[in-house]
C-alpha cells in the first residue's frame, strides 16, 4: 500500500514541477510584435479601383437554357415540330430497317448490344463491376474559372 502512496504522490511532485517550469518559462518568452497600422482608405480603395472587374454570372435559368435549346428558330415559342425534332432523331437511330415501325427486336438491338459489349466473362450475367460500365456517359458541366487575384503590395 505503502509504494501505491509513494507513486501518487511521485506523479503529483513530477505534476507540480512542471507546471513551474512551464510558467517560468512563458514568462521569459518575448511577445510577439503588435501588428501593423491598417492602411489609410484611400490607399485601400485606389487599391481596389486598379482591380479589373468580376465576371458576371449569367441571369438565364436551367429553365431558360433548355427552352433555348428546343427554340431552334428563337422565335421565343416552341412548335410541335421543334419540340418533337429530338426525339424523332432517337427514333431514326432505334428505326434500323428505315420503315417507319419500331418492332420489338429493333428497339431491343441497343439494349443486347450493351449487355453483351459489358459481359467481359461471356458468361451471360453482369457483376457489379461490369454492370458499372453500362451507366450513361454524360459531359461534365463546363466551368468557368476565374483568373486569379494579382498579388497586393502588402502581400510583397
Amino acid at each position: 500500500m505503502w509504494r501505491f502512496l509513494a507513486g501518487v504522490g511521485s506523479a503529483l511532485a513530477l505534476v507540480a514541477a512542471g507546471l513551474f517550469l512551464f510558467r517560468g518559462d512563458a514568462a521569459t518568452e518575448p511577445l510577439p510584435p503588435p501588428p501593423a497600422p491598417p492602411a489609410p482608405a484611400a490607399a485601400a480603395q485606389t487599391a481596389r479601383a486598379e482591380l479589373p472587374e468580376p465576371p458576371a454570372a449569367t441571369t438565364r435559368t436551367r429553365e431558360q437554357k433548355r427552352f433555348d435549346r428546343y427554340d431552334k428558330d428563337r422565335d421565343g415559342r416552341i412548335t410541335r415540330e421543334e419540340y418533337l425534332a429530338s426525339r424523332r432523331k432517337a427514333y431514326a437511330k432505334l428505326d434500323t430497317n428505315g420503315d417507319g415501325r419500331l418492332s420489338f427486336d429493333e428497339w431491343a438491338a441497343k439494349t443486347t448490344g450493351k449487355f453483351a459489349t459489358a459481359d467481359k466473362g461471356r458468361d451471360g450475367t453482369l457483376d457489379a463491376a461490369e454492370f458499372a460500365t453500362t451507366a450513361v456517359k454524360r459531359k461534365p458541366a463546363k466551368r468557368v474559372d476565374c483568373p486569379p487575384a494579382p498579388a497586393s503590395p502588402e502581400e510583397s
